[in-house]
């Protein structure tokens, strides 16, 4: 064997096991910091708003009322963005993510490795994505969380903060793509990596109305472990 092939290989052995030891160290912190709860402010706050927390198995959302004393989403987010224009729907769910993902990628099988690879290293921009719902219930991938009107109110700055705003002060609809006739997409701050990932945002989102999260997590997983499921 030459040395400059043993130099090669010797290389490529280190790039190998520098990778998989930095994909263990990630999936081993994922693990740990996921199963570290964060407690519930104030666990005796009043009932006055529901709101709940939703995963498609891999994405979470938070979803709203739309219309409650304190705010009306319909008129920051009108119906008029979403392809039905139905405005009967009662409530409004959150998605933050990376724009190119979300943009690009509608089915999992539409996934291109540039999209994936943009998305996990600061390389793109964010996007939030708006759902509409008639209806929701309780169930496996739906938790229904008690919020405060105070709670409450801090969820809304929250969200608000992450949209992307205009020069006249209002959210930038990023028309021409949905998933289907009851969703939107707006442009968002911040950067998605695998660092922050559309759930750790979600996870983020709970801390800020003291709601039951995890110490850190990139994954629906560790935020539905919390809560029991």
């Amino acid at each position: 064997m030459s040395i400059t092939l043993r130099k090669t290989l010797k290389i490529t052995g280190y790039t190998v096991g520098s990778i998989v030891g930095v994909a263990g160290l990630y999936v081993g912190a994922a693990l740990v910091l996921s199963a570290i709860p964060v407690a519930k402010t104030q666990p005796n706050a009043p009932a006055d708003v529901t709101v709940f927390l939703h995963t498609n198995g891999v994405h979470t959302d938070i979803v709203l009322p739309i219309k409650t004393s304190q705010i009306d989403w319909s008129l920051q987010l009108p119906f008029a963005n979403i392809p039905s224009r139905d405005s009967t729907m009662r409530y409004i769910a959150f998605g933050w993510g990376d724009k190119g993902f979300y943009l690009d990628t509608p089915h999992w099988a539409d996934l291109r490795f540039s999209t994936a690879f943009k998305a996990a290293f600061w390389l793109g921009t964010a996007a939030m994505h708006t759902t509409y719902f008639h209806s929701l219930e309780a169930g496996p991938e739906t938790i229904p969380l008690q919020l405060s009107q105070a709670e409450y109110a801090r969820l809304i700055a929250y969200i608000q903060a992450s949209f992307k705003l205009d020069a006249a002060g209002d959210v930038q609809h990023i028309a021409g793509h949905s998933y289907g006739p009851d969703d939107a997409f707006y442009e968002a701050y911040r950067v998605y990596s695998f660092l922050y990932t559309c759930n750790t945002w979600t996870n983020d989102a709970l801390k800020a109305s003291g709601q039951r999260a995890c110490l850190w997590t990139p994954s629906d997983k560790g935020i539905f472990r919390i809560y029991g499921r």
